[in-house]
């Protein structure tokens, strides 16, 4: 069956914290750029991903173009989840009718594209955005999934591995959210594992906070590969016109994953507790 990556084949001890603090999102929005450029400069992001249908997708694909030590995956899309901002395939959306709604965008909720997507669609339209990042001078680390749609199904799943293994890529994939989207029993053999995933959740973010919640996790992270999933963009005019009525991921919740990650304690609470970090690229060595 699935198993936890070998990471004592990197050097890494059987007892050792790994930590990657990845940014999904980026080419989101201008904010989301900005924001994410900035958190892996001055913070401890350590990877990210690009949404290659977005309309900023070509400003994060020149910056990961110009920044190859950045770890810089392909998050591939196949939901346009907000209320007012839209956005479809890369390919002509007459290629790809299972895909869209009746204005040509991607559709707004996982369980239209579980109801209506067709596999042999969903595997045309990631090859292009993987092509078009690769054409932008993208050379990535890794492929994962936009609200980890890809899990929904053991057919999409099964797209999402063939797409790792044409482009030679490793695929993030996590039991965790497989049972989150509902899809528990679809890992076969030969498929590698993180193990475990941290995800915000706006009762932690309405209660005590995020910082505070990131800190709890941060201080019971167990041995292994852990990944912290963030989103990283500024809570100004343009994100919250993104974001109007979604607080779930939403501009202020973007801002205090910046925040968090970008401040000194933060770094200082992963030295203090001998946290290592680990980025995809690391991986690439071990699966390819």
């Amino acid at each position: 069956m699935a198993k936890y990556y070998d990471l004592e084949r990197l050097g890494y001890g059987k007892n050792d914290v790994l930590l990657m603090v990845h940014a999904d999102d980026a080419g989101l929005s201008c904010s989301e750029n900005a924001a994410t450029i900035e958190a892996l400069e001055t913070g401890i992001v350590n990877s990210f991903s690009i949404m290659v249908p977005c309309p900023w997708f070509l400003d994060m694909a020149n910056f990961a173009k110009h920044h190859p030590q950045y770890d810089c995956g392909i998050h591939l899309t196949l939901t346009s989840e907000w209320k007012q901002y839209k956005f479809g395939p890369v390919l002509p959306y007459s290629e790809v009718p299972s895909l869209v709604d009746k204005q040509g965008f991607f559709h707004a909720k996982r369980e239209l594209v579980k109801k209506f997507a067709k596999p042999q669609e969903v595997k045309k339209e990631l090859k292009a955005q993987i092509d078009r990042a690769l054409a932008n001078g993208i050379n990535p680390t890794h492929l994962d999934s936009h609200m980890y749609t890809l899990g929904l199904t053991k057919e999409l799943l099964s797209v999402y591995r063939e797409l790792g293994h044409e482009y030679q890529l490793p695929i993030f994939l996590s039991d965790q959210l497989l049972s989150e989207v509902g899809n528990p029993l679809s890992l076969q053999e030969g498929d590698n594992i993180v193990n475990a995933v941290h995800i915000g959740n706006l009762k932690a973010m309405e209660s005590i906070g995020l910082d505070e919640w990131y800190t709890q996790q941060i201080n019971n992270l167990k041995a292994g590969f852990n990944v912290i999933l963030i989103h990283t963009a500024f809570d100004n005019m343009e994100m919250k016109q993104v974001c109007v009525d979604h607080p779930n991921f939403g501009s202020q919740w973007r801002q205090m994953d910046f925040d968090f990650f970008t401040d000194p304690n933060t770094a200082k609470l992963l030295k203090e507790r001998n946290i290592k970090p680990i980025t995809w690229r690391e991986i690439q060595k071990i699966t390819l």
